[in-house]
């Protein structure tokens, strides 16, 4: 693995941050922490409840990985690649998203899946050194990251 020198012109970015849908399912277990220590007191389930949020927050913030596509290299979250090493790069939606993160998945691919991100990248390892089949990747804009990897214009989503 290969870390981009600093002044690699990154040509594709993206952060796979959280749904709107998993902040409110952090609220709503913050919440708890209300729930349960009110027989208490009042205000240690208040402050339950904000320890709760900010744990759940940070540990979310933080392991959020990144897709990075640079002239030379591919990083999708700690994995990096030149990109030389790339060989085909296709990307799914739907069911046949489903499909590529179970019944056809490769138990040797390396895995960058979030499950609030529906779509993925499927994308070819071609060096003989490296076990990894493919890289399996969550990506808000597949059809943009297989455009950028294969130099060809982007395709419509289906």
């Amino acid at each position: 693995m290969n870390v981009a020198p600093a002044s690699a012109a990154v040509v594709y970015s993206e952060k796979l941050w959280p749904n709107v849908w998993i902040w409110i399912v952090v609220v709503g277990i913050s919440g708890a922490g209300i729930l349960i220590l009110a027989p208490i007191s009042m205000l240690a389930g208040y402050l339950a409840a904000v320890g709760i949020f900010l744990l759940i927050a940070i540990l979310l913030l933080t392991s959020t990985p990144r897709i990075e596509v640079t002239e030379d290299t591919v990083q999708v979250g700690r994995a990096n690649i030149e990109r030389r090493f790339v060989g085909s790069v296709e990307g799914f939606r739907g069911d046949d998203a489903t499909a590529q993160r179970g019944t056809r998945l490769n138990g040797l691919a390396y895995l960058c899946i979030r499950g609030w991100i529906g779509p993925v990248v499927k994308i070819d390892i071609t060096d003989e050194t490296d076990r990894t089949p493919y890289w399996l990747a969550s990506t808000r804009r597949p059809e943009k990251l297989v455009a950028v990897l294969t130099g060809r214009p982007p395709q419509s989503a289906s």
